[in-house]
Order: C-alpha cells, then structure tokens, then sequence
C-alpha cells in the first residue's frame, strides 16, 4: 500500500468532521462529495448552492463571541464582531475552536495569509507553543516519504522556532505516516566539517530540540546526505544516532526549504503534499489555490489523521 492509498485508508477508519469554508468552489464540493462517498471524512461545506449559509447560521453569535473574547482589542463591538464571524475562513476555524468540528481545510481560494491569520485568531496554538509552522510530506515512488518543514510559513527562524518546528513536524509525523520520526538538522557541514555562525545555528537549534523532545532521535548538523545515506553518513558521521536514516528534515530557513521541495518535486517526481500548517491547537491546514479535488481530499485526510490523539 503506498502512502497516498495509507493516508486515505487510515483516515477512513474514523471519519472525523471537517470544515470546508469554500463551497462557492466547485473543485472543493467536488472533494466534498468524494470524502463523503468514500466514507473518509464528514465534511462540513460552507457556502455555494449546496453548503451552509453562513450569515444566517444559528452558530453565527457564539463564533462572534467566540473571536471578540480570543481578540477584545481588535473587535471594536457586537456588531463589528458578527461582521468578522460572517467571513467563512474565520468562521470554520471558530467552529473547530468551538467543538462544532474536528479540523478544517481553506485555500483553494483563499490567501495563505487568509487562512493563517484564521487559524490564529480563531483557534490559536497549541498549549506550551508560540510557533505557527508547516510541513510538506514528500512521497516518493519507492515507498518513502520525508517530512520537510518549515518550506511555507517562518522565513528566518530562530534557533529555538528551529526546534519548535522540528517539535511540531515530529509529533505529527507519528499522526500522519505513522512511524518513528528521526529528526536531521541540516546545514552545509556535517559534524564539524564547517564552521560559522550559521552552523552554530543550527547545533543550537539541536539542543534546544532535544530539551524539548529527548525521547526522538536527533542529530544535527548534517547535509543532506549524510541525513538520508546511511553508506554516506558512515563516511561522514559514524556516530550519528540517525544513521542516514533520517525522515523529517528541519531546513535552517524559508530560502533553503523551499527550494529544496520544490526541485524534489520537479527532478524527483515525488508528491509533495502540504503546507500542513502545525503547532495549533486543532488542525487546520492551507491548499494551494490550484489544488485539484484529489488535492484538497489529500489534505483532508492529512488534517483528520493530525487530529488523532495517538499514532494509528
């Protein structure tokens, strides 16, 4: 079973509710209808001919109160409040907030920017995290698949958001792939082979990781050879604990993640699902806007299994 047919298996096992704020699409009423049918998710449809009418949803004033507590500064007054609540993306993070649903998937429309101040304001991060992130999940042909973060959200992060995001991508990794995570930091040596500012970066950033996480296998830094060759990381780093093994690269910043899934993608043929958008409180993710139906049940799926308590 490939991952692409495991994601949609493990999904189905407990179809959870989830919200799509953009009916008005027909490309997401289109995904609506196949995790419907195939039984992978009971989806939640915000307007268009078929979805909820959001302005005149019985919901509407518990989500106003909902964001006028979560923000008092920014809400001028009850009225401002259900003027912001009436806004699909606002609303269908809201009701993941409220309970009214297990996660939710925008983007297809909306601007990444749209769908990450949403999730901010109306679901927030996770307790003990301060750190918005994401990851792509690369599958490749041959049955593997790497966790890339952070391709989509920090530009420059620091070394303690380095750890952050490598805290995130590991705990979902377990969730969505359902495997052991092994973390590589990568720079442009390996094991003292360089040296500067940047490198210290990102042993910086290692530490701090494994004060956060010391039960999950670390290392850092290593190229990105070294972190997936296990022929090259016995050459280059005989004592590291992922010995080439690695499944969940933490880039040392925006630049060099982005890049690097994008040329994975193009020259490797690998699918690259994401940005899954992690460290909220609940999930909720973002789509690209030229995302196919197959695209945005993908996602889906992804969001339903990062809200399962435990690895299944």
């Amino acid at each position: 079973m490939t991952f692409l047919e495991a994601l949609r298996e493990r999904a189905g096992r407990t179809p959870r509710r989830l919200v799509l704020p953009e009916g008005e699409d027909a490309r997401v009423r289109a995904a609506a209808d196949m995790l419907r049918e195939e039984g992978l998710a009971e989806p939640i449809l915000l307007g268009g001919p078929s979805g909820i009418e959001v302005a005149s949803d019985p919901r509407l004033g518990r989500v106003a109160d909902h964001l006028r507590a979560r923000r008092p500064e920014t809400v001028r007054d009850a009225v401002h409040a259900l003027d912001l609540a009436a806004d699909p993306v606002l609303f269908g993070a809201s009701l993941v907030a409220l309970d009214e649903a297990d996660g939710c998937v925008a983007g297809a429309v909306a601007s990444t920017g749209q769908v990450i101040r949403a999730a901010l304001w109306g679901i927030g991060t996770a307790p003990g995290v301060d750190l918005l992130s994401s990851s792509f999940y690369m599958a490749f042909d041959d049955g593997r698949v790497l966790t890339f973060a952070d391709c989509g959200v920090v530009p420059a992060p620091t070394p303690d958001q380095l750890a952050q995001i490598a805290l995130a991508a590991s705990r979902d990794r377990s969730r969505i792939v359902g495997d052991t995570p092994q973390v590589a930091f990568l720079s442009y040596g390996t094991h003292g082979s360089a040296a500067g500012p940047a490198i210290d970066h990102v042993r910086e950033a290692l530490a701090g990781f494994q004060a956060l996480a010391p039960g999950v296998v670390a290392d850092g830094e290593l190229q990105g050879d070294a972190a997936i060759d296990p022929e090259v990381a016995h050459r280059k780093a005989p004592d590291s604990p992922v010995q080439g093994r690695a499944n969940v690269l933490i880039f040392p910043d925006l630049d060099a993640g982005n890049i690097a899934y994008k040329l994975v993608q193009r020259l490797a043929g690998a699918v690259a699902l994401g940005p899954i958008l992690q460290g909220l409180a609940h999930p909720m993710s973002d789509l690209s806007r030229g995302a196919t139906p197959d695209d945005i049940v993908r996602v889906a799926c992804i969001v339903s299994l990062q809200g399962a308590p435990t690895a299944t």
